[in-house]
């Protein structure tokens, strides 16, 4: 709407200015004249103020009503006087001493054309999708197999299941809703929801969560939960709380605008008493009173906080930050504690070899054997001694009468030796102990909370494999650069105190989190709160919308789940934790532009304003409307000129 009004007005008011006899003699031009002529100027004067002004004195009512002037208050008063003073001298031109008579058309119609283009740029970089709910509820599948008696099943919708149902879950398959497995092993991917960076075995007597995915294996689960009662629905209704609990925060133009706007009317109700006491003439008392008010409303004012924000949201977008709400980037600036969700964020949310140890063979036999031993498996921990050896250049070794071992491992033989590679439970089939020389990598990984895998022959552990979540190589230096900015770090998960701890001590965290539950992520964050700090929650999965909702200023990692990103105010495309660092640089930068603007929109008015007034009137100083005009220029260019150098910012450097 407003884009429209701009591009309607646009032509209008340049005709309106070429045709204004004060411009004229400003420029020393003349335009054509004919019959009717000067009707061009009142006329599209008066369409100018009908419908581009229509929304500020629609919101200027809106904002009265509320008794919160502001803007769009200043915005109205400025128009409506200069239109209603315009018309008025058109038809009824005054005699007084003061000369010919001027009217402030040109002024009102490039005044309303640029607030119309300021007020464009701002709604179009706040604009945000409110999909966080939608994508939420696609994580369940439309349907379901619900089993018969018979032993048979019937495919229907989700929405008919019941407590008691007994459903088919395939391989590969959503969980309809939360229940019981009664039959069945596999594993369950619930790092949407719980934030477990493992996929968890799953067995008859263990419950699953509607919306996670399963594994390889077959389930067949008892429905316990359906509809409003499922842990999917609860977080749905912690992301609508959050998101309805956010107020409208104030911007720094609507605060300067408010001020501006009790300073303007105290002026101009003074200018108008004053001479009309003093001189006793109308037409020069709403004249100066005109003037005055005009003067207040700054071209510049409305442009002041729109342009910068515009130039950071493309200056953020170069550097990998999608802003989606702009109070988010605002208040990144007082940030004190920064909250990064472990799984996907601090880590690759992807299991990988942390360290591994040998007994009697060569790193390089090691990882051969290994990687030759799981080229055929599909299980995520296969693949990461695979990538890890592929990492290191070794090829896997030929191997021969391969054999899978059911919930413990498997076996081959490598050149005609036989091998085995599982966790645990291998150990005890093979009647297996650990040897002295691995005791102390056994013991570290278990105090990590790793997950530890063996390789084995027929006598002996020959190595054994520390497998976690893959720390990001950008986390350490993102955490570091932020405690020299003055932040402080904290990370929550839902992984074991152990998992929570070794990477806290890694990556030097300040606090940090362990075994919270989805619905406890968003109180993590308002304990923070309440301890005074200013919080940004930066996350990646379902498990995280609330939290992110729920802190200061919410980042999605740019890989997560789609319904993180719809909670959060700024996304990292890059999934880079670096970039919360450019975030928090770019808002302090951001903020120090508009502040410069702002002073530089309103700064003048400390001299106009009191010259308008006539406070000067009786030595002969009087601020002439061509002369505010001038004002209202140099201001406006200072602005834009200002804004532009925040496109040279490197956010790289401190």
């Amino acid at each position: 709407m407003m884009r429209n009004r701009f591009f309607v007005n646009l032509p209008l008011t340049i005709i309106v200015v070429l045709y204004s006899p004060m411009v004229q003699q400003w420029l020393g031009f003349t335009m054509p004249e004919f019959p009717g002529s000067q009707w061009i100027v009142p006329i599209l004067g008066s369409v100018i103020f009908f419908y581009g002004g229509l929304p500020f004195l629609s919101m200027g009512r809106q904002e009265l009503a509320l008794r919160q002037p502001g803007m769009m208050t200043l915005i109205s008063l400025a128009i409506t006087t200069a239109y209603l003073y315009s018309v008025s001298v058109f038809f009824f031109p005054p005699q007084d001493a003061m000369g010919m008579p001027m009217d402030f058309f040109w002024e009102l119609a490039t005044l309303i054309t640029v607030m119309l283009l300021g007020h464009w740029i701002e709604l179009r970089s706040v604009g945000q999708a409110q999909g966080a709910l939608r994508e939420l509820a696609k994580l369940l599948p439309d349907t379901a197999e619900r089993l018969l008696p018979s032993g048979e099943t019937e495919t229907v919708e989700v929405s008919q299941l019941r407590a008691g149902d007994r459903v088919l879950i395939r391989p590969g398959a959503s969980i309809p809703a939360d229940g019981l497995v009664v039959e069945g092993e596999s594993s369950v991917n619930e790092s949407m929801i719980t934030g477990e960076s493992r996929p968890l075995d799953k067995k008859p007597g263990d419950t699953v969560i509607g919306g996670t995915v399963n594994g390889s294996g077959s389930l067949r689960v008892d429905i316990q939960q359906v509809g409003e009662q499922t842990a999917l629905a609860g977080i749905m209704r912690l992301v609508e709380e959050a998101q309805k609990s956010q107020s409208r925060a104030q911007t720094l133009a609507q605060r300067a605008a408010f001020y501006l706007t009790i300073i303007a009317i105290i002026a101009g109700v003074l200018t108008l008493l004053g001479w009309l006491v003093f001189t006793g003439s109308v037409p020069s008392a709403v004249r100066n009173t005109v003037t005055v008010l005009v003067i207040a409303c700054p071209h510049a004012l409305g442009l002041a906080v729109p342009l910068v924000v515009a130039i950071s949201t493309t200056l953020s977008a170069r550097n990998g930050l999608l802003v989606r709400k702009r109070i988010a980037l605002e208040s990144a600036k007082d940030l004190n504690y920064i909250i990064f969700d472990k799984t996907g964020t601090l880590t690759k949310g992807e299991q990988g070899v942390v360290h591994f140890a040998t007994n009697g063979l060569s790193a390089e036999e090691v990882l051969s054997i290994a990687a030759g031993l799981e080229g055929d498996s599909e299980h995520m921990i296969a693949e990461a001694i695979r990538q890890y050896a592929q990492a290191q250049n070794v090829r896997p070794a030929a191997v021969s009468s391969f054999e899978s071992l059911a919930g413990r491992g498997v076996k081959a033989s490598v050149n005609g030796a036989a091998y085995y590679i599982g966790g645990p439970r291998l150990l005890e089939q093979q009647g297996l102990t650990v040897p002295a020389a691995l005791e102390a990598a056994q013991q570290q990984a278990e105090n990590a909370g790793q997950s530890v895998i063996y390789l084995a022959n027929d006598s002996e552990i020959v190595a054994l494999f520390a497998i976690a979540d893959v720390i990001r190589e950008e986390s350490r230096q993102a955490v570091r650069e932020l405690h020299e900015l003055g932040l402080k770090v904290a990370m929550l998960t839902g992984d074991s105190e152990a998992v929570a701890r070794a990477v806290a001590q890694e990556l030097q965290i300040d606090t940090y989190f362990a075994q919270v539950l989805p619905e406890h992520k968003a109180s993590k964050v308002q304990e923070l709160q309440r301890g005074g700090n200013k919080v940004a929650m930066v996350g990646d999965g379902v498990n995280d919308a609330p939290a992110l909702v729920t802190a200061d200023v919410g980042i999605a990692i740019g890989a997560g789940t789609d319904v993180a990103i719809e909670s959060a105010g700024i996304i990292l495309v890059r999934s880079n934790p670096m970039d919360i660092v450019k975030i928090i640089r770019l808002s302090r930068a951001t903020y120090r532009k508009m502040i410069q603007n702002l002073i530089w929109a309103t700064g003048y008015n400390v001299v106009a304003i009191p010259l308008a007034m006539g406070i000067l009137a009786p030595v002969g100083i009087l601020l002439d409307p061509a002369i505010g005009a001038v004002f209202m220029s140099v201001s406006t260019i200072i602005v834009s000129l200002n804004a532009q150098l925040l496109r040279g910012l490197d956010l790289t450097r401190a």
